[in-house]
Parts: C-alpha cells; structure tokens; sequence
C-alpha cells in the first residue's frame, strides 16, 4: 500500500490573478492557503462576492483576499487586497477546483480492498479500503475510487474518473474519462420489466444490455442507471445529473443536457442535447425530447417534445400557455361564485 501526500497549496495574490485571469488591487504578495465563504472568512483564505446581497459583508470579512466585479465599487474604505475579474463566480470556481484535484490527489492500492489479478490498473490510480473489482476490468490512470466501491466483470473506467465511496458498478459498464460518481449511486441495476403469464404471474424480463457513460459526465449521489434490456443504457459526453435521479433501461440522454434532482426518466425513452429537466419532473417511456428542451420541476411529460420547447404542467405543455391557464384556474373559485350567483338570477 502506497499513498502520496502533498502540502496544502499557498497561492500569493499575483498567483491567483493569473489563475483567474483578473487583476490585483492592492498588496499582490498576500498569501492565502484556503477558500472560505465572504461572511466566514478569516486571515489567510480567500472569497468572492458573486451575489450583491453579500456586498455587505465585505469590510467585516476577515479573508486576505477577495475576488470581485471589475465594476464592483465598495462605498467604505477597504484595507483588503481584491481581485477584479469579468466573473467572480466563474473564477472562484476554477479555484475550487484547483483546491478539490490539490485534497484529492492520492495514489495506491489500500490492503484491505480485493482486485482480481486480471484486473488493468493504469499509473497513478487510488484505491480505497474494501473496495472490490472483478475479473477482466480496467481502471484508467489518474482515476480515484474511493472506499466500499464495487466494481464488477468487464467494467472499463477510464482516466482521471472519481468514484465516491459506496458507488456499484454492475458487469459490462463503461464510463469514460474524466467523470465522477457520487456516494451511492448504482450504475447497470436491472431495468424494471415484468410480462404477465397466462396464470397472471409477473415474469421477470431479463436484461442483457449494459450501461454506456461517456466522457466528462458527472452523476450525484444515490441514483440508478438501469441497463438496456438489449444494447445500451447511453448517458452523452458532458451530461450533468442531480442527486436521487432515475435512469430506466435503454434510455439515451444528449450531450451536455442537465437534470436536477428527484427526476424520472422512464424505459427507453430518448433526451436531446443541451436540454434542461427541473426537479421533480417525471417523464413517461419510448418518448423522444428534442434538443434544447427545457422542462420546468414537478412537471409531468406524456408525450414526444420538439426541439427549442419549454414545457410545464401535469401533464406537460407549452409554458407560455400553462402560465396563462393558471391565471384562470387560481381565479376559478371566484368565476365559479359569479357563475352561480348568475344562474340563481336566472333561474
């Protein structure tokens, strides 16, 4: 068992302006060695204002460094050193994600997790405790997989690919490179499938297929990607997916489309690129959703979408007109006393 440790990382204020391509006012030597939010900060960490309802916080802050708006203007005398970019929240992210590669960058093999010797392990791949891989897979180099992590037969993870603790990657899967896996999600789970027989039996469905993930896909914690019945389960290059979602057998979801939270995504049915599925929404089996397809939370789809469509309701339609059939039905107890109070006249 070999593990590689580093020193927390220390940036001065001019090291940091070039990371985020922004400009320093004030002292450009301060050194800051952590991240920390405005209104928590202390010596040596370094915010950002992204949010002007945080503005305020700014001269209480005890952070050496702050990042803001090249058009920020402050309406107090600031001892501080800033530094000015195009966008503060785009650059505090690039910084979180130095800090998150600087915390997480271990390498080896712990004793106590268990890989079959046929199994391909690439340079500098971590392993962590009791993590399990079977026969025939292959990790990628610079990949981490963290502690409980099961990994089946003839899986093929590719490089620099994080996989959190208790993730379960069934048989067959491919993932590609540069992904991450949150805690407890299972990849390649039996799609839901059941016949009826004569004697009005379920008869389970058996699943043959696998589940394909490609590059720079990142998944949180605890959802299902079933496998495909027969072919594959295809999530695209750059698709983001909230927590607690689920991804029924032989569903293709396009490149770079985002799905917040709680969502179902019901057998073999077909997302776009670029789409955008909000919290809560369920959306029915052996559909088509085009690109760039916004579906607004909670709401329920039933049948096929075009491309360049926002949809809401249950069940789901235009949202232009769901708002405007809104107006009517908060109003209906009142049309309906108007109405009534009209028919006791008439009648």
């Amino acid at each position: 068992m070999i593990f590689h440790t580093f020193a927390t990382m220390k940036l001065k204020a001019y090291q940091v302006a070039e990371i985020v391509s922004g400009n320093v006012e004030g002292n450009d030597q301060v050194l800051i060695d952590s991240l920390a939010k405005i209104e928590n900060g202390k010596e040596g960490s370094l915010s950002f204002l992204g949010n002007p309802k945080y503005n305020k916080f700014i001269n209480s802050s005890k952070s050496s460094i702050v990042i803001v708006n090249k058009s920020f203007v402050s309406d107090q005398n600031l001892t501080k050193t800033l530094i000015r970019v195009e966008d503060p929240n785009e650059a505090f992210s690039k910084l979180l994600d130095l800090f998150a590669n600087q915390s997480s960058n271990r390498v080896g093999i712990d004793k106590t997790s268990l890989i079959d010797d046929s199994v391909s392990i690439g340079a500098n791949v971590y392993v962590g405790s009791f993590s399990v891989c079977e026969k025939d897979s292959d990790i990628g180099e610079n990949s981490k997989i963290y502690s409980q992590v099961f990994i089946g037969e003839n899986v093929s993870l590719g490089s620099n690919t994080i996989i959190y603790p208790g993730v379960k990657i069934y048989s067959n899967s491919v993932i590609g490179n540069n992904c991450i896996i949150h805690s407890g999600t299972v990849i390649g789970s039996d799609g839901f499938g059941f016949n009826l027989d004569k004697d009005g039996n379920q008869l389970k469905v058996i699943h043959n297929g696998n589940v394909i993930i490609k590059d720079n896909v990142e998944i949180g914690a605890n959802c299902t990607v079933d496998k495909a019945t027969l072919g594959s389960t295809l999530i695209k290059e750059g698709v983001k997916i909230d927590n607690l979602v689920q991804v029924a057998h032989n569903v293709e979801i396009g490149e770079s489309t985002v799905i917040a939270a709680c969502v179902g995504i019901a057998g073999s049915t077909t997302i776009g690129k670029n789409c955008m599925i909000g919290g809560q929404a369920g959306i029915s089996g052996h559909l088509k959703i085009g690109d760039r397809v916004m579906v607004q939370a909670q709401s329920g789809v039933m049948k096929n979408i075009p491309s360049d469509t926002t949809v809401m309701g249950m069940p789901a339609f235009n949202y232009l007109d769901y708002n405007k059939s809104y107006v009517h039905f908060k109003n209906l107890p009142k049309i309906m006393s108007k109405l009534n109070d009209l028919f006791k006249k008439t009648t």
